[in-house]
């Protein structure tokens, strides 16, 4: 602000009181553009993405596959001829002047199935329609199965949860604000900076999704909401602390904000800077799911930093020294911290190699972490509908039978392609369609596995093997699914690189050096696989497998890098700022003692948020939030606290290089300069330099 005053403070809050009525219901509104599904758009290049346009040219919308499942009502009980009858009549019905579709009976005869295409964009009515129609069918239980009822699945849960996710992220961090605070009026305060910075970011997000500008998806939504929550927690402890250490030097509030928000803006701006220009590395993913997390993000943190550094300190000032009392015990806070730095300068060393040996242990059980994808019948809850009627349809009939394989090849091979198809292992059965006008067979394939598991894409790539030559394309969903998994796998490699660079070239901005970023930046890996491997330990026990999706890698590594670094920079410009004046080792001291509580308290609330997405009905997002909220854990209590100190203090004044402290210019003309340094209360004396 650039006229800091109760004049300015006041017109700052009418502006944000005015942008909070504008924007209140967006928060709620954001799922209206929202799509929930995951992502079905394909590299351009990918042999499915081929087949699909020679077997459609026009580029028509593809309609989802429905399975519609009849059962006799008396469980064990054979489907009957007056039954199969019914169901086919049901089946004309819903087909309408399409083609026609006669329901098949299972090979022990105890269920009947038709699969018919849904149009994705009238799911929920077209199902209750097609239920409705096939309850008709006399003594029979009907289920639905299928991509078309997974999606219709997908998206009632994702409707479901926004306000729980909501109520459980918002409760988390007011339960930890109070008792970090012991406080009303102060957490209140800081619960109405999140909610405005929510209800701005999806405001900006409504606006540029609704004219189809930027695309939104259920997860986006899910993650960006932890994601302000959390941040604008962080940097309001942040700014609060600063605060109140301005408070204790002078009385009056105005100036006393001016100057902790000189003080905190520069590392919450480049917090914010680290995790937007971070999660806009996905832009460069092949997948739209990833790509629609990053320009979100970066437009959620922007909005999270614009209130934190406008709105709260307003707030801040107009309520008075009152909005932090009773004052917690900082002195002695800052004393135990003192003297652990004191424990650290005697042996530095050992305590930086212990915290490896530590994090190392973790390490060695990230290959634990599988990443072979999670089929999502389940990963939804398992009450889903569309999870049970999967279960009903692998009883009686091949698993892949609601989505077959789309095999395309040339009419001339078809016999050829067609004996090759049936004998690969995992193929259940295989219908020659009609030739088309091109010269082209389509060759209907059922696999005997769920189209989108593991095992489904080993049979895609059998057959794209043994078809090798023969002029023959796979498509389908089970083949779109494998080049989606193979996209996501290659592109990784190329995002994992990007984010670190991007991570790096922000740290060494803000501290104008190049070993300590580097140092970083590598703590941050060696947490996150840490953070992989205990969190893969916590999967095998909770969930009996440590399988998940290439996405939650992903998302997991640049939120953790991003993360883990932010707690290091609140750290560390601290130290940097205090090492101008009183030297590296003094500084360590000084920035432990006044950091350490309020950025601890941050990583607790910023881990809480993100292990509310267990609220989350895709078992994915779960995971994510878990690894997230572990490696939360390790950077802010492990290496933040140990790992990096022990390390700068280890390293002394080449913790700058290249650059060099005036203040660690220790000796000059054959005596040592003196140097400040603190005492157990934070406090600054005047002491003569470690030799």
């Amino acid at each position: 602000m650039r006229r800091f005053d109760q004049a300015g403070v006041r017109r700052m809050l009418l502006v944000w009181l005015l942008l909070a009525v504008l924007t209140g219901t967006y928060a709620a509104r954001l799922g209206e553009v929202a799509d929930a599904g995951r992502d079905s758009q394909l590299p351009a290049g990918a042999e499915s993405a081929r087949a699909t346009r020679l077997l459609d040219p026009a580029g028509a919308p593809q309609q989802l596959p429905l399975a519609v499942v009849w059962t006799h009502r008396t469980e064990g009980e054979r489907i009957t001829p007056r039954q199969q009858e019914a169901a086919r009549q049901v089946t004309s019905r819903l087909l309408g002047s399409g083609p026609a579709v006669v329901p098949v009976p299972a090979r022990d005869g105890r269920a009947l199935t038709a699969v018919i295409a849904a149009r994705p964009d009238a799911l929920p009515d077209q199902l209750t329609a097609v239920r409705e129609e096939a309850s008709s069918v006399p003594a029979t239980t009907v289920h639905l199965a299928g991509p078309a009822a997974a999606q219709a699945d997908l998206d009632d849960a994702f409707a479901e949860t926004d306000g729980a996710l909501l109520a459980v992220a918002l409760g988390g961090v007011l339960l930890i604000l109070l008792l970090v605070h012991r406080s009303i009026l102060l957490p209140l305060l800081v619960i109405a900076g999140a909610l405005l910075a929510l209800c701005t970011a999806c405001a900006v997000l409504y606006a540029l999704a609704r004219p189809g500008w930027l695309a939104i998806d259920g997860q986006s939504q899910g993650i960006v909401l932890v994601l302000v929550i959390g941040a604008s927690t962080d940097y309001a402890l942040l700014l609060t602390a600063r605060f109140r250490e301005e408070l204790a030097e002078q009385p009056d509030a105005v100036r006393a904000m001016a100057a902790a928000c000189r003080a905190t803006t520069p590392p919450v701006l480049a917090s914010a800077a680290t995790i937007a220009c971070a999660m806009l590395m996905l832009s460069f993913s092949a997948l739209p799911s990833e790509r629609t997390l990053g320009p979100a993000t970066a437009i959620a943190m922007i909005c999270c930093a614009a209130v934190s550094l406008t709105f709260l300190p307003a707030a801040l000032v107009l309520s008075g020294r009152r909005v932090l009392r009773p004052r917690p015990a900082a002195g002695e806070a800052a004393g135990r911290w003192a003297r652990a730095v004191r424990a650290m300068e005697r042996r530095p060393r050992r305590f930086w190699l212990g915290c490896l040996a530590l994090l190392a242990t973790g390490a060695a059980c990230a290959p634990l972490l599988a990443q072979p994808g999670i089929p999502l019948h389940q990963a939804l809850p398992a009450r889903a509908a569309s999870v049970v009627g999967q279960h009903v349809l692998a009883r009686h009939f091949p698993a892949g039978l609601a989505s077959p394989l789309a095999v395309v090849a040339p009419a001339a091979r078809t016999a050829e392609v067609r004996a090759t198809v049936t004998s690969t292992r995992g193929v259940a059965g295989a219908t020659v369609l009609p030739r088309t006008s091109e010269g082209l067979v389509q060759i209907l394939t059922t696999l005997t596995d769920t189209p989108d598991s593991e095992q489904a894409r080993h049979t895609v790539s059998r057959l794209r093997s043994r078809l090798a030559g023969t002029g023959a394309l796979v498509g389908g969903q089970s083949a779109q699914l494998a080049d989606l998994h193979r996209a996501a796998v290659d592109g990784h490699r190329l995002i994992t690189a990007l984010v670190l660079a991007v991570v790096l070239a922000v740290l060494i901005v803000l501290l104008r050096c190049l070993l300590l970023p580097l140092l970083l930046v590598a703590a941050a890996w060696l947490s996150l696989f840490t953070a992989f491997g205990t969190s893969a330990v916590v999967f095998r026990l909770a969930f009996g497998s440590a399988a998940t999706e290439p996405a939650v890698v992903l998302f997991s590594f640049v939120f953790l890098v991003a993360l883990g670094v932010d707690y290091n920079v609140f750290l560390v410009h601290r130290v940097r700022s205090e090492a101008t004046a009183l030297g590296t080792v003094a500084a360590v001291r000084r920035g432990l003692a006044t950091t350490s509580s309020v950025i601890s308290a941050a990583g607790i609330i910023l881990a809480a948020t993100f292990a509310a997405l267990a609220v989350m009905p895709l078992l994915y997002l779960a995971q994510i939030g878990c690894i997230v909220a572990v490696g939360v854990l390790i950077d802010t209590l492990l290496v933040r606290l140990f790992l990096v100190p022990a390390l700068i203090l280890d390293l002394g004044h080449r913790t700058w290089w290249p650059t060099r402290l005036p203040a660690d210019q220790t000796v000059k003309g054959g005596a040592p300069v003196p140097v400040q340094a603190a005492d157990d209360r934070g406090r600054t004396t005047a002491s003569a330099p470690r030799p």
